[in-house]
């Protein structure tokens, strides 16, 4: 892919390939950097092995593709994976494909802001179909980059309180701590979860103590080379001393598609997932489950493709074994103003004037991010 090419991966990003046998990893791209990293920053096809990718915002100008980024190499995988993803985002190409940008389900608005002091607010309200009560909450959040602190505040319409404490490469490079804790004051209930993860090339592994329910300690592990990746969890009842759940999974990457099993609930429930970029502007995947303890028996499959119209538009389709199809398409109508509309649609039930529980649904989600 040349330089300028109107081939997207999405509306604001692309990707070439560079024959660099080694380079040195350069920080990670700010735009929605999270523990995912390059997963973000590119797209779902990125979690590569043995290539190199270089970043070229198309809209230099905007301020998600900030011009100091142009030309820039992000991130290069060798021969062992440079960044390894939790044990739970194991096949999350496929999960974003399938699960994302369908808002049938009922309207949603979410309002980004950022104050000039550096601390950015959020403000989010849905309403589900066939329903009267609108869920909201207010976030607060403030990020002190230089000693790797991040403080969260959220207070939600069911008066709940919610505080997060971050902190990143403080205590040693590549762990980050945090506390999150919920608060019920009608209630009188509360939580606390305290929270660690550290991630190295090839490796990453995180541990959970919840303080108040057991207390129970949960931890899983990933361990990843030349795209073959190996993950297991487990939860551990501290006070009654025995492993309440367990899992697993294997996952092989590659630039082009991704392969993922999951063995889940104690390894009684299987998942496999298949996500493919077909070409710059198309994706597909697959998925599908099986519960060794499902009443019903049977295999759940799930496929669905995703195709980017324009730099400012994409479609989503998808359709499962049950007969349900669902439609989406996300529309970004200015800088910082994106909508998004989703329809389901139960084709068993097409021909029926009064069809009995949930049939068809349709939805609507608008996202201000200033």
């Amino acid at each position: 892919m040349q330089k300028g090419s109107k081939s997207k991966l999405n509306s604001e990003r692309t990707w070439k390939l560079l024959d660099i046998s080694h380079v040195e990893v350069d920080p990670v791209c700010p735009i929605k950097s999270d523990s995912h990293g390059i997963n973000d920053i590119f797209g779902c096809s990125t979690k590569s092995v043995g290539k190199a990718f270089s970043y070229e915002p198309h809209h230099v100008s905007s301020p998600a593709c900030p011009p100091l980024l142009e030309g820039k190499l992000v991130v290069v995988i060798g021969s062992e994976l440079k960044l390894i993803f939790p044990q739970q985002d194991l096949g999350k190409s496929s999960n974003d494909l399938l699960g994302k940008d369908f808002p049938f389900a009922g309207f949603n608005l979410e309002v980004k802001t950022k104050a000039p002091s550096g601390v950015s607010f959020k403000v989010g309200g849905s309403r589900a179909v066939g329903s009267d009560l609108i869920n909201g909450d207010i976030e607060a959040k403030w990020i002190e980059r230089k000693h790797g602190l991040t403080v969260t505040q959220t207070w939600t319409t069911a008066n709940v309180l919610r505080s997060q404490v971050e902190l990143e490469n403080a205590i040693a490079k590549g762990l980050k701590v945090d506390l999150a804790t919920s608060l019920f004051p009608e209630k009188g209930t509360k939580s606390a979860l305290l929270n660690a993860a550290y991630k190295q090339s090839g490796f990453h592994t995180r541990g959970a103590l919840d303080l108040f329910k057991g207390p129970t300690f949960t931890a899983d592990t990933v361990f990843g080379r030349d795209g073959f990746l190996v993950g297991a969890e487990a939860s551990y009842n501290v006070t009654e001393g025995n492993v309440t759940r367990y899992a697993a999974a294997l996952g092989y990457n590659a630039p082009e598609y991704a392969l993922t099993l999951h063995g889940l609930n104690n390894l009684k429930t299987f998942s496999a997932s298949y996500y493919h970029r077909v070409s710059a502007d198309v994706e597909a995947g697959a998925k599908a489950i099986y519960d060794s303890k499902s009443t019903t028996g049977g295999v759940a499959l799930e496929v669905g493709a995703k195709a980017y119209l324009d730099a400012a538009a994409f479609v989503k389709a998808k359709i499962n074994n049950s007969g349900v199809i669902a439609l989406g398409y996300t529309q970004s109508l200015r800088p910082g103003v994106k909508a998004a509309f989703g329809l389901a649609l139960d084709t068993q039930k097409l021909n029926e004037v009064s069809p009995v529980g949930p049939s068809h649904k349709v939805g609507l989600s608008l996202t201000f991010d200033s």
